[in-house]
């Protein structure tokens, strides 16, 4: 089934102050060529038969581009962004309002959450990060305002400050993550869940492998994650290699550009 995908061109990208180990602005950044390797992601994912909408960048929110940060959306329900810097905070209030001057049932959170950075929905259950951005409290704000199950697991490993560079859902049932990103007690809670999963190599991870983007079938993925990529085709999987090195001087790639709008009528 095509998705409906919410991006943000990068036209004010830039890497101008460092809230993650990714991020080092005296080493700059090119916002040309960062608009190229995003324009290369959305024709991916055109390609592929997805719709994909954009809300307009705003000048001085370099980090806007991550649209994933920017809510969650389940069942055509949205749970708004608390963003846990300063650097951030306006953003959350414009996916917010973007959602709302379209009709969706929207929540502004209460408690500090990043969206889909901290937020990955599976088939019956969501799967919840915390330990560097979002509050543990947000996660049972998710789950009293969508009405699904979260699963709580802790990230320890500063490079992997979102759950969504330690994990990807790969469908509605499987996943492929790094085990070093969690803590013990979450590692065995992923083993539990998902026996089947693809783990990733520390090479991969390094690279922002796990980034990634599923549709089923599907796989748009960072291009130098070569050992994720053939382990993904053993198990069937279509792998769309992208470039999106510059984005990732700020810590991103192609699922922080990634917000999908999910259960719409």
């Amino acid at each position: 089934m095509p998705k409906h995908f919410l991006m943000c061109r990068p036209d004010f990208f830039g890497v101008e102050y460092a809230i993650n180990p990714w991020m080092h602005p005296e080493a700059g950044a090119d916002r040309d060529v960062a608009v190229r390797q995003w324009e290369g992601l959305k024709t991916a994912y055109e390609e592929l038969g997805h719709r994909v909408s954009l809300i307009d960048p705003i000048d001085g929110l370099p980090d806007m581009v991550f649209a994933a940060n920017g809510a969650l959306v389940v069942d055509g329900r949205v749970y708004g962004a608390r963003f846990a810097y300063p650097e951030r905070g306006p953003e959350g209030p414009a996916y917010l309002r973007w959602f709302t001057e379209r009709g969706y049932p929207a929540h502004e959170a209460q408690y500090v959450n990043e969206g889909e950075g901290d937020f990955l929905t599976m088939n019956e259950v969501i799967l919840a990060g915390t330990g560097f951005r979002t509050d543990v409290a947000a996660h049972q704000e998710a789950q009293e305002r969508l009405g699904r199950p979260v699963i709580s697991l802790t990230l320890t490993d500063p490079r992997f400050y979102h759950l969504d560079t330690a994990l990807c859902p790969l469908d509605g049932h499987n996943v492929a993550y790094y085990p070093e990103a969690f803590s013990p007690g979450s590692r065995t809670v992923l083993c539990r869940m998902f026996p089947d999963a693809v783990l990733a190599t520390a090479e991969d991870a390094g690279v922002l492998g796990l980034n990634a983007v599923s549709d089923g079938v599907n796989v748009v993925v960072n291009a130098e994650a070569s050992n994720l990529q053939l382990e993904l085709k053993r198990r069937g999987y279509e792998v769309i290699p992208v470039d999106l090195s510059e984005l990732r001087k700020a810590g991103g790639g192609p699922k922080c550009c990634t917000l999908e709008i999910r259960g719409e009528n």
